[in-house]
């Protein structure tokens, strides 16, 4: 299936406004245009990046016991946290359904949509743009104009180093800790920042 087909965004349009709520539906709509611009700065075709920004959330109001049987058909673990907050497996949900529902078999497409939540060590440019795009895009509440303009000026690495500082910085408010996922990430942006 062709991910920038229009056919294929009209079905992932019709699947969200049946299963989202608006204000998921208008932050999908959001993060694929993010993503469309910082695929146009970082030399990736925007209309993919639309595309997955569109569809990483479509599992987001999905049943929590639907959730985690499908995002376990990925083949990766499924951590106790998971477990107990399946809402969390929202992405890896969404890229079972992308492959198996949709036909989807852009491996990239359906690692950036798989990823978004946590993001991973080795994530390809797509997987670190929609990664970024949705912690940032615009209606996000905590998002300021000046935030916003100075997250697309940054190199991609350094976008996404930011975005998992402040998300870090915003789970330890709660008295929360990040996935092990993010550590790892974060771990292996900074040490290429080094080199």
């Amino acid at each position: 299936m062709d991910v920038k087909d229009s056919s294929f965004l009209d079905k992932i349009r019709e699947y969200e406004k049946t299963h989202l709520d608006a204000e998921r539906y208008a932050h999908c709509e959001r993060v694929g245009q993010t993503a469309r611009l910082l695929c146009r700065k970082f030399g990736i075709d925007e209309d993919v990046g639309y595309s997955a920004g569109l569809a990483h959330d479509m599992c987001k109001n999905m049943e929590p016991a639907v959730m985690l049987t499908l995002a376990a058909a990925d083949g990766y673990p499924v951590s106790e946290e998971e477990k107990n907050k399946p809402s969390l497996l929202h992405g890896r949900a969404a890229a079972v359904l992308l492959r198996n529902t949709f036909h989807v078999t852009d491996e990239d497409y359906l690692e950036a949509v798989a990823w978004h939540t946590y993001g991973k060590k080795s994530l390809s440019v797509l997987g670190k743009i929609i990664y970024s795009a949705d912690k940032f895009e615009p209606g996000r509440k905590y998002i300021t104009k000046e935030f916003y303009d100075e997250m697309l000026s940054l190199p991609l690495d350094e976008l996404c180093i930011r975005i998992i500082k402040y998300c870090m910085e915003f789970l330890e408010k709660k008295g929360a800790k990040p996935a092990a996922e993010s550590l790892e990430f974060l771990e292996e942006l900074e040490s290429g920042r080094k080199n």
